[in-house]
């Protein structure tokens, strides 16, 4: 649904109050605009030379939008957090890095849209998530390594666009986001996702093509999504193909006897650490098993009907190989010949995107 992805409108450059600058071969702010600078509200300044945004830029006192798209930025000056009405600020294609912003940038509390994609930025700047009012930020193909938990701060943010970059995992606060209409978070090195993604309960697009996923978190399935892409990530592949399981120890085996048996315990029994391994025990989610687990699992892939559209590959644990469910999709066969037609035929089930 790419209306979740359109961070620009060119009403305002077309307003008479606008100014296009865009492809002018511009180094700084013309004179002749600076005569102007108190009326206009969009001011369009990309596809120029423009290495650093000139402190010229806070005399726009009304400016709404401001496009410095293309232009090898590689800072924005300090005079940018004087726009107390700027409402769109796009610094796409630049060579910002996380450094390039203004310490104070995080005061401009009327920002709603915020386009820093195609830069240098290997951390989201802290000032970021101090914009309270922020709906939709884009910071796709960066360098980006993590996402600060500080972006549960943006309460507001109804589309956040993180794809084409280095992330490995995502923090569970993003699941505090829970205006969030639009996630994208494609083309990264991501291998699981955070269950906290099912808290998203107005997300109607969730972009996670290109990554390293072998599964989804159950919990996704009771989400509303209208896009869903999954396309070109291992999906199932290690678990359908070979599945491994390491044999429980026998202090495992002790502890699912105990835990099984109901036998009871406390810390005047047992020693500390006993008692809360014991506690630690997770039930086997198969519901005709009373089994407990601790470390020992087996990773178990069951597909399940999602918006009455797709077949999605969700990850469970189950006490032993011994230990299966009913689901026609996820058994076995007695040949080799069956099992790989029966694993190419769960795969094809599987929404690639």
């Amino acid at each position: 649904m790419a209306e979740y992805f359109s961070s620009s409108s060119d009403s305002e450059f077309h307003n008479e109050n606008g100014e296009d600058l865009s492809y002018g071969h511009l180094e700084t702010i013309p004179d002749f605009v600076l005569t102007r600078a108190g009326e206009l509200i969009a001011l369009q300044l990309n596809n120029n030379e423009i290495r650093r945004l000139p402190e010229t830029i806070g005399l726009f006192s009304k400016l709404i939008t401001v496009d410095v798209s293309n232009n090898n930025m590689k800072s924005i000056c300090d005079e940018v957090c004087q726009l107390k009405h700027i409402r769109t600020f796009i610094a796409k294609n630049n060579q910002l890095t996380s450094n390039s912003l203004p310490k104070d940038f995080g005061i401009i509390q009327t920002l709603e849209v915020l386009n820093l994609s195609g830069n240098l930025l290997s951390t989201i700047p802290p000032q970021i998530t101090e914009l309270e009012r922020l709906r939709c930020l884009y910071l796709g193909s960066n360098r980006l390594t993590e996402v600060s938990t500080s972006v549960k701060n943006l309460q507001r943010l109804e589309v956040l666009y993180l794809g084409g970059n280095c992330l490995s995992e995502i923090p569970a606060e993003v699941g505090q986001l829970h205006r969030l209409v639009g996630l994208n978070l494609s083309d990264n090195l991501l291998q699981s996702l955070p269950p906290t993604l099912s808290s998203l309960q107005r997300l109607q697009s969730l972009n996670l093509h290109n990554n390293n996923l072998q599964t989804l978190p159950p919990q996704i399935v009771s989400l509303n999504l209208v896009e869903l892409s999954l396309r070109k990530n291992p999906l199932v592949n290690r678990f359908v193909q070979d599945l491994q399981y390491n044999p429980p120890s026998l202090l495992e085996l002790a502890g699912r006897c105990v835990k099984i048996e109901k036998i009871r315990y406390s810390y005047e029994d047992l020693p500390v650490h006993l008692v809360r391994y014991l506690d630690s025990a997770q039930r086997c989610v198969n519901p005709n098993c009373k089994g407990v687990y601790f470390t020992s699992r087996v990773e178990h892939v069951k597909f399940v009907d999602f918006c009455g559209k797709y077949r999605l590959p969700l990850l469970q644990y189950l006490c032993s190989p011994q230990c299966t469910t009913a689901d026609p999709s996820v058994c076995g066969s007695d040949s080799e010949v069956e099992e790989e037609d029966n694993a190419k035929e769960r795969m094809r089930r599987v929404l690639l995107g």
